[in-house]
């Protein structure tokens, strides 16, 4: 036999070789080198719980004890008796299930020891007061309009009569950003946009105009609707698409870029368009109608008018919508006042999931991005009792009632949230602007009353 032959018979019987791994009877995906691993082989979920958890003894019938003897020896000593290790790197064998059954094994004993050790955390209770209440003299009471916004900014747009103000909730400064010339041209209806570089104001002539809100001047004037211009919805995963729905109950969408800003026209609502809300992600929107209807669009469709689901559960208008942010295909939506239920939408699938009534006008709704939670702000009650002027915040999925908060003497018209998340501010028709620091985890810090303390004592801080 030559040096050759004798040196591949050598290498054949060496257990450890790439050649002996590719003619062992299991079958294996994808071999991996010894020296060098295949990460995408590797189970790092058998790994960690083979390093973590106390190895159990797994024997193989097959084998008697010599057998294994002799392999303990050949993994463990080199051939001249020295200990030693190596480490064989190769893909999980098709037919084996063991490893599976070992990762079984571990996350039912996890399980069973997180069950055992962890206290059930308290639930978390709502704040006995608000935060803070603004003056907002003129605030125009009326649901068919979108009268604040809070942008990413910080900064809170409000619409006051003829005129808009800017709130820096950070350091309460106050600046007028324009008034309207024409009496019975008032802006009815604003919204920041993802960047808070630019706002939209909408105004009851059917006129749109978009702002630089860093240098307080008007860019352009976006041109289309007939009549008031009530809600609007930016698509932040298209900064420069930006959606209106007017009381000509058309819906627009407009590209701010372009001279021509008109990119389509849908006409499906036979009644004012009262709500929109593009989901977060920017492939469904939503519209609201004052005929009870609600439409889902997907942005690729919305030119031939062909929307995805059309949902007529509501028995009232339908101003409030807002997308879920911990399920992005799941919809909230709210009645007036002949209606007062909260609906939860599988928007994807077109079925409702869960349905409340609350016994009153539903105006505002805005999702709690930190825990799963939805807070619903109410206007009239047809039935006349205590359920209007509040809101009410609920659990979700199963939408029991967590808790309420009033201190509106009229309904609240609309609600908006900060941008992290913590601070919510309705709108009421006795023209003030309350915040609630609703949204925020469990606080036992007596320091943040003391802190409000001499707001609340005051209890109105004028906005202008």
């Amino acid at each position: 036999m030559d040096h050759e032959s004798r040196l591949q018979r050598l290498v054949e019987t060496d257990w450890y070789s790439p050649r002996r791994l590719l003619s062992s009877p299991i079958q294996y995906d994808f071999p991996g080198d010894r020296f060098i691993p295949n990460r995408s082989l590797m189970n790092l979920d058998q790994a960690h719980g083979l390093l973590t958890a106390k190895p159990k003894e797994y024997y193989n019938p097959k084998f008697n004890d010599a057998y294994r003897q002799k392999i303990a020896e050949n993994l463990t000593l080199d051939s001249e008796g020295r200990p030693f290790r190596m480490l064989v790197f190769r893909g999980s064998p098709k037919s084996s299930r063991n490893s599976y059954r070992r990762i079984d094994e571990i996350r039912r004993e996890d399980a069973e020891a997180l069950k055992n050790t962890t206290k059930q955390s308290p639930r978390r209770k709502l704040p006995k007061q608000e935060a803070r209440v603004l003056d907002a003299p003129n605030l125009i009471d009326n649901y068919y309009q979108k009268n604040l916004d809070w942008g990413n900014n910080n900064i809170l747009a409000v619409a006051l009569g003829s005129e808009l103000y800017l709130w820096n909730s950070k350091n309460s400064n106050v600046q007028k950003l324009l008034q309207a010339v024409e009496e019975d041209n008032y802006p009815t209806s604003v919204a920041w946009s993802g960047s808070a570089r630019n706002l939209v104001v909408g105004y009851a002539n059917s006129k749109l105009e978009l702002w630089d809100a860093e240098t307080s001047k008007l860019v352009r004037t976006l041109k289309g609707h007939k009549k008031r211009v009530g809600t609007l919805s930016w698509n932040n995963w298209n900064s420069h698409v930006l959606t209106s729905g007017s009381l000509d109950k058309s819906i627009i969408n407009h590209d701010v870029r372009v001279s021509n800003n008109v990119t389509s026209r849908i006409r499906a609502h036979t009644a004012e368009v009262c709500g929109l809300k593009w989901s977060n992600e920017g492939n469904l929107l939503a519209s609201g109608g004052n005929e009870n209807l609600i439409h889902i669009w997907e942005p690729a469709k919305m030119s031939s008018s062909n929307y995805l689901h059309r949902f007529n559960d509501h028995s009232a208008a339908v101003k409030a919508l807002a997308w879920c942010p911990h399920q992005f295909n799941v919809l909230a939506s709210g009645g007036g006042t002949k209606d007062g239920c909260i609906k939860i939408w599988n928007a994807q699938k077109g079925k409702c999931l869960h349905s409340v009534e609350t016994k009153a006008q539903i105006c505002g709704l805005e999702w709690n991005r930190h825990h799963k939670e939805i807070l619903s702000g109410h206007g009239f009650s047809e039935s006349g009792n205590d359920n209007n002027n509040k809101l009410c915040l609920w659990e979700y999925p199963n939408m029991t009632k967590i808790g309420e908060l009033k201190s509106h003497r009229s309904r609240v018209i609309e609600l908006s949230q900060s941008t992290d998340g913590l601070t919510v501010v309705s709108a009421g028709a006795d023209q003030t602007l309350t915040l609630w620091d609703v949204f925020g985890p469990p606080n036992n810090q007596e320091s943040k009353v003391s802190y409000l303390d001499g707001l609340l004592s005051l209890k109105i801080s004028p906005i202008r």
